[in-house]
């Protein structure tokens, strides 16, 4: 099995609550795309490959390229560099954890059609809006009609298409007006339910966007919803929408939530490539995104597989 990655990297400073103790200094790490491509890494096999297309800032070229070595299934030829600096992302948590508040600076130009299309010859593909900007949605259409005769499954992660950028970097929710078109003949769309409210000018409620977006070739639709868990939407081939309420699990208690979703989406997108059950697939993926709620950074990735395996807690 072969998947290609598409998204932006990030440079994450993460700015975590204190624990009733001394404030806790920031944690600086590679993050953005990232999350989604050691994911796979570490639950791919030794047959299977991942291909990751971003660019990365010219001090931090080798670093990542390096990274990347560790992991005999990473081909890294779609790795290019860019002028200036990789993006730097500041998040600064509530003591809860859950919401935050995220601030982006020098976010890099859209990865062109020319840089993904030679990764295409791909079982599947997994496109993660990081910034928002990684891809424009006429590459979208030109990758959509590349693969479409070969019935190639695309994963779309909304993430940071629905947010704007202030006079001070900070990222606030926007709706789209184009959102219809970014969600045409995609196999999966994932978004937070926090998105999923700000997604249509119209200002939808979630049911109504749902009848509204699962008839534009859509399969599976995921409303992810942090520690509760996740709503599941399929449709049959007569059309016909089915829920799943898949409910939140915990492998202890939440250090950072950052890249929960990267996860999910990575996770998902393997195991429906095994599987072809969507169900199978986003329970899977609710596992691997509640591990990675547990530590911060990437490092733990590498016993995701491991960890994924033992029987989580269910949540209350």
């Amino acid at each position: 099995m072969t998947l290609t990655v598409i998204g932006h990297l990030c440079k994450d400073i993460l700015h975590l609550p204190s624990d009733g103790g001394e404030e806790q200094p920031p944690v600086e790490c590679y993050g953005g795309i990232l999350y989604a491509v050691l994911t796979l890494a570490n639950l791919m096999n030794g047959k299977d490959v991942v291909q990751p297309v971003f660019g990365v800032g010219w001090s931090d070229y080798d670093p990542v390229i390096d990274l990347l070595k560790q992991y005999k299934n990473v081909d890294p030829s779609g790795i290019f560099r860019v002028k200036g600096q990789t993006n730097q992302v500041h998040i600064f948590y509530e003591q809860n954890r859950n919401n935050r508040i995220e601030c982006s600076k020098g976010i890099a130009p859209p990865i062109g059609y020319n840089r993904i299309k030679p990764f295409l010859d791909a079982d599947g593909v997994l496109i993660n809006m990081i910034s928002g900007s990684d891809i424009t949605l006429e590459t979208l259409d030109y990758l959509r009609m590349e693969v479409r005769e070969r019935r190639v499954p695309i994963h779309f992660d909304f993430h940071a298409l629905t947010l704007g950028i202030d006079q001070d970097f900070k990222r606030f929710p926007r709706p789209l007006t184009d959102w219809r078109r970014w969600c045409f003949m995609l196999h999966g769309v994932q978004m937070s339910e926090t998105e999923a409210h700000g997604l249509s000018a119209e200002h939808y409620d979630e049911t109504t966007l749902i009848n509204h977006l699962m008839p534009l070739m859509v399969d599976a639709l995921m409303i992810t919803r942090g520690s509760k868990g996740l709503t599941l939407v399929t449709q049959d081939i007569h059309k016909k929408l089915t829920y799943h309420d898949i409910p939140g699990i915990s492998y202890g208690a939440t250090v950072d939530p950052t890249g929960c979703g990267d996860v999910f989406g990575a996770a998902y997108l393997y195991q429906y490539m095994k599987s072809k059950d969507s169900l199978l697939a986003a329970t899977a993926a609710n596992r691997a995104a509640a591990y990675k709620a547990t530590f911060s950074g990437l490092a733990g990735l590498d016993d995701l597989s491991s960890r994924i395996a033992s029987e989580p807690e269910a949540q209350s």
